[in-house]
Formats: structure tokens, C-alpha cells, sequence
């Protein structure tokens, strides 16, 4: 199926209309000099200045023809323009598969309009580009792939107001935020949060999901704190055998235990003046929550074995991949040491979330990739290939950044010839371990047995409903996206059915 996707421009209004000087307009060009199945227009202009054009256009061609409203502050406004240009794209993959052969028109719209359909069709989404005139008619463009990959990261940021509001009064960039690659709105409201309370010295939370980047932020914090000339000690708290747990943060004295042949610090005194990060602080058990509390209600530790407390000056850093709100609602965490160390809390967003960081992502990890095999014997710089990077973009990244390093990595050893194609990077990807059905707690009970099929769903419902609201801090438009809702009104039908307060 031939698909040509174009926005709407004032030429192509003004040919609708009948002035004579816009002849039959660039779309009008392109509809009577090509054929096309499926022709689906973007439009920014009031409904009252364009009301005309569709029943106009739809004489020009036997294709069908499908007018979108697109809702732009700006229509130079780079951000807005490859949102709303991505989402129609997108649905007509969706819809019609690998039969859609794309065409992007350059003509109609603004240039930032045009800009953005050459990153489109050199990167996510495969497109023949044309432009039309008067004088020289309908022809297809050339561009080079490299112009558009090098300008993707200065066209997708764009100024936003509230972003303005938030980095007000922030003090000059700091260098050790560069590390975190990212263009997406919310990363830089992530970014802004941290840049003002890494300036403090008060605790911090970082919620995320597993790859997200949360030891790197943590560091990030640390090194653009005042704290910088002392050092950041992080401790595992999954790691650590249980009782080793109170040793490990508070120290202990020699003969202590069998097995403490001498004295030996604690996590509390090695930080000291500096910061101390706590990677998977849910998973301190009970009885070393109780301990470490009191520290840090009293500033000091005692060491096992010992009977004199030590004072200690630490900032404190807590990371975790679980939802600590829901562990205290489970009795698994205390809520009075959550409420210690959710003073700042940053909620890092997954991959997925983080719209146009994949692309940057995929460039600067694949530098990476690159730079770590150099020295290895005849090993040659990698490139993604257009179809490659595509099905990169494509993929939900479960593992989050961690996961799209690791696969660069894969398809890096894997692939002999310079170039990485669709073939290879697909390889390259993991089976999602959220597809595995075996040994699923729900899907293997016997029904033999007996089952209550309206609660296990009731369950299932409650479980993923609250965790999506908890996630996106209630925005219902981002939890319907991440449960599958068409909409945020069948969102607040199953709020309501299943009595999930938002």
C-alpha cells in the first residue's frame, strides 16, 4: 500500500480556496502526478480556515483521504511537530504492517515541519521524501543519512516554559550530570531536581526500575554536591548475607563474632563527610531497619561488639526498584525509616517512557561499544544500519538502559562485517523474561482444584492498576498508555470498578 503522510501548509489552503496564484498546491501536485492508496494529512489551522480543503482534495484523487488535527503551540516548534508527525506514523504501521511503502512530502508546512520528516524517514521509519513546485514539479529527495543522525539531538530539544520554570535560579551546569545522556522532557526535569537538591545535604530517594540508571545518578548528585572531595561509599543491600547485614553498616570490634579476627569499619564511618548510597534499600530486612533508623535519628553508630558510639556526618542516597510505598503498605518496610529517607524523592522513568532518548542513546553507547573493543586484534568500528536502528527504536527495552548497552555490546562481537543490519541486531535482542509463562504463581494453579476466577482477576487488576497510577504520580493519560487503555475515561471506568483510589 502506497502511503503519503504530509502536513497541511497555507499554499495548499489558498489552492482549496481558488486563488490562482497557488495553482493546484504542493499536496494537489503530488495527488495528480503519483498515485497513492492512503493519504493522511496533518493540519494546525482552525477548523473555520480549512473546511473547505477536504472536500476539495478528495476530487483530486480516488485514494483515501484522512485530515488530522494536530494541536501545535507553534508550528516551529520542533518537540510538538515530532510528537504528533511520530503518532500518525505510527498508527499506520500498526495498521497496515510491512505493506505501508511511505512517502513524506518536504513542501507543505514550515522548514522545522520538513526537518522532521527527514529524521523520520532516515531513522525511524523508512520513507521515500519528495517536494513539488510550480516549476519543477513533484521530484524525490536525496539526503544523505548522516546529516539527519547528527542533528537529531538539536532538533528535538526545544524551549519549554516549564522547563524554564524548573531550572530557575539553578546554579551553572554541572559536568557530572554530562555522563546522563538524554533530550527527553522528563529526563530534564529529572535532571533539574537533582541538580537543586545535590546543593543539600538533605536524604534522597531514587525509584526506578532495574537499568534505569539510578547508581549513575546517585554519583551524579554526589559530585555536584559539596561533598565532592569526599568519597560516595555505595553497599549492595540485596547482596549482603542477612547476618552480615549490621556489620557491614555499622562495623564491628574484634571477636565480636566467629570469624571477626579484628576491628573493621562500617559502611557509616567510611562515608563519613561524604555520601553514602544505598543500592536496593528495600531489601533490609526487618530487624537492620530498626538499627539504621536510630542511626539517623541520632547521627551515630555503635559497632557490633562495641558499647561506644561513633558520630558520623553522611549524606544519605536510597535506591530501590520497588515500590517502598507499597512495601510499607505490606508491612515489609518500616514507615518511619521511609519517611526518614523520602525527603527528596526522584522517580527515574524507564526507557520507554523517555521520548527521542533511545536514538540519542543508541549513538552515544554504540561510541562506547566501540571504544571498549578498539584495542582488540582486528576489530573495526560498528554502524547501525537504517533498518537496525529501527527495530532498536521499536523495542520496549525492559532492561531499560542497561539492556540496550548490553545488546549494542552482543551485536558488536556478533556481527563480522562494519555495518550491524536488522538481521544482526535482532540476534542481538533477549527474549523478554515478562513473556516466560512457566512457573507463573497465576497462570499455574489447577483448576481441579478449585479457583475463584473473579478474584484472581480482581487481584491481577487491583495489583497492576495501583502500580500504574503509583508510577506515573496519577497522570491517568500515562497509566492508560501503560496498561493497554485506549483512553483515560476506560481507565477511570476500572479505577471504579475495582475501587482503586487514584
Amino acid at each position: 500500500m502506497n502511503v503519503l503522510v504530509s502536513w497541511v501548509g497555507q499554499t495548499d489552503l489558498d489552492a482549496a480556496a481558488g486563488d490562482a496564484k497557488a495553482g493546484i498546491g504542493p499536496i494537489g501536485q503530488a495527488l495528480t502526478k503519483r498515485a497513492y492508496d492512503l493519504v493522511v494529512l496533518l493540519n494546525n489551522y482552525p477548523e473555520a480556515r480549512c473546511s473547505h480543503f477536504l472536500p476539495w482534495v478528495k476530487t483530486l484523487t480516488e485514494a483515501d483521504i484522512r485530515l488530522h488535527r494536530a494541536r501545535l503551540t507553534s508550528p516551529t516548534d520542533f518537540g510538538e511537530i515530532y510528537k504528533a508527525a511520530t503518532s500518525q506514523v505510527a498508527a499506520i504501521i500498526e495498521a497496515q504492517g510491512e505493506n505501508a511503502q511511505l512517502t513524506f512530502h518536504l513542501s507543505p508546512g514550515t522548514s522545522a515541519m520538513a526537518a522532521v520528516w527527514i529524521i523520520l524517514a532516515k531513522t525511524r521509519f523508512p520513507a521515500e521524501l519528495i517536494e513539488s513546485s510550480i516549476e519543477q514539479g513533484v521530484r524525490t529527495v536525496a539526503i544523505p543519512f548522516d546529516i539527519s543522525a547528527d542533528f537529531i539531538p538539536d532538533l528535538l530539544r526545544r524551549p519549554d516554559a516549564e522547563l524554564t520554570r524548573l531550572t530557575a535560579g539553578l546554579p551553572p551546569a554541572a559536568p557530572a550530570f554530562d555522563a546522563i545522556v538524554h533530550q527527553s522532557e522528563v529526563m530534564q526535569r529529572v535532571i533539574a531536581r537533582a541538580r537543586r537538591v545535590a546543593l543539600r545535604s538533605i536524604p534522597v530517594s531514587i525509584e526506578g526500575e532495574s537499568g534505569t540508571g539510578k547508581e549513575l545518578l546517585a554519583r551524579a548528585i554526589h559530585q555536584a554536591s559539596p561533598r565532592r572531595g569526599q568519597s560516595i561509599v555505595t553497599v549492595n543491600c540485596g547482596a549482603i548475607a542477612p547476618e552480615l547485614i549490621e556489620s557491614e553498616l555499622f562495623g564491628h570490634e574484634k571477636g565480636a563474632f566467629t570469624g571477626a579476627a579484628g576491628a573493621r569499619q562500617g559502611v557509616f564511618e567510611a562515608a563519613h563527610r561524604g555520601t553514602l548510597f544505598l543500592d536496593e534499600v528495600g531489601e533490609l530486612p526487618k530487624s537492620a531497619q530498626v538499627r539504621f533508623l536510630r542511626a539517623l535519628q541520632e547521627g551515630e553508630i555503635t559497632r557490633v561488639g562495641a558499647n561506644q558510639a561513633i558520630r558520623f556526618d553522611v549524606r544519605i542516597i536510597a535506591a530501590t526498584n520497588r515500590s517502598l510505598t507499597q512495601e510499607v503498605s505490606a508491612g515489609r518496610f518500616r514507615e518511619d525509616l521511609f519517611y526518614r529517607l523520602a525527603v527528596a524523592v526522584i522517580a527515574l522513568p524507564p526507557l520507554r517512557e523517555r521520548d527521542g532518548d533511545t536514538s540519542l542513546l543508541l549513538e552515544r553507547l554504540l561510541e562506547q561499544v566501540n571504544r571498549e573493543s578498539e584495542t582488540e586484534p582486528g576489530f573495526e568500528p560498528k554502524k547501525l544500519s537504517v533498518n537496525a536502528r529501527k527495530l532498536l527504536l521499536d523495542h520496549p527495552w525492559p532492561g531499560n538502559v542497561r539492556e540496550l548497552l548490553n545488546t549494542l555490546r552482543r551485536a558488536a562481537v556478533w556481527t563480522p562485517e562494519p555495518l550491524i543490519d536488522a538481521d544482526d541486531a535482532r540476534d542481538a535482542l533477549l527474549p523478554s523474561p515478562g513473556k516466560q509463562v512457566q512457573g507463573d504463581p497465576i497462570l499455574s494453579r489447577d483448576v481441579r482444584h478449585g479457583l475463584d476466577l473473579h478474584g484472581v482477576i480482581e487481584r491481577v487488576a487491583r495489583h497492576y492498576l495501583a502500580q500504574a497510577m503509583h508510577i506515573t504520580g496519577n497522570n491517568k493519560a500515562r497509566a492508560s498508555k501503560l496498561l493497554g487503555f485506549g483512553n483515560a475515561t476506560t481507565l477511570t471506568n476500572w479505577l471504579k470498578r475495582y475501587g482503586v483510589e487514584p
